[in-house]
């Protein structure tokens, strides 16, 4: 069978290379650096879910999930950020977000929140 797709955006090689360690061996996953570039990755692919930063250089998070909702609705994206505020956790949830992470995040929180979001349909 083959693995489920996860679209990665952060504009951290860091962040980015920790998501990759704690998934690789369970999803097939594609990297990219800003909103733009998801935006553009997704026009031709579809990918079980995407994990996006909050804040990333020319297009941030929010206004990525804000056109990755209205043109993709059934996509499930997970929002990640380095701060720690009930405000954009708030904001993302409403633009449709399935799950708001804060970072440092856990390898055991990440894999559980990826798995319970690739299983929903």
């Amino acid at each position: 069978m083959p693995q489920a797709e996860i679209l990665i955006c952060d504009d951290e090689p860091g962040v980015r290379e920790s998501l990759k360690l704690i998934l690789d061996r369970e999803y097939a996953l594609t990297c990219v650096t800003n909103g733009e570039e998801a935006l553009a990755y997704l026009a031709g692919h579809s990918p079980a879910m995407a994990i996006l930063d909050v804040k990333m250089p020319k297009m941030g998070g929010l206004e990525a999930l804000r056109e990755i909702t209205r043109r993709h609705p059934a996509l499930k994206v997970l929002v990640i950020s380095g701060y720690e505020s009930a405000d954009i956790a708030a904001q993302a949830i409403g633009l449709g977000a399935a799950e708001y992470l804060t970072k440092p995040f856990d390898r055991q929180t990440v894999l559980a929140t990826v798995r319970t979001l690739v299983g929903r349909s």
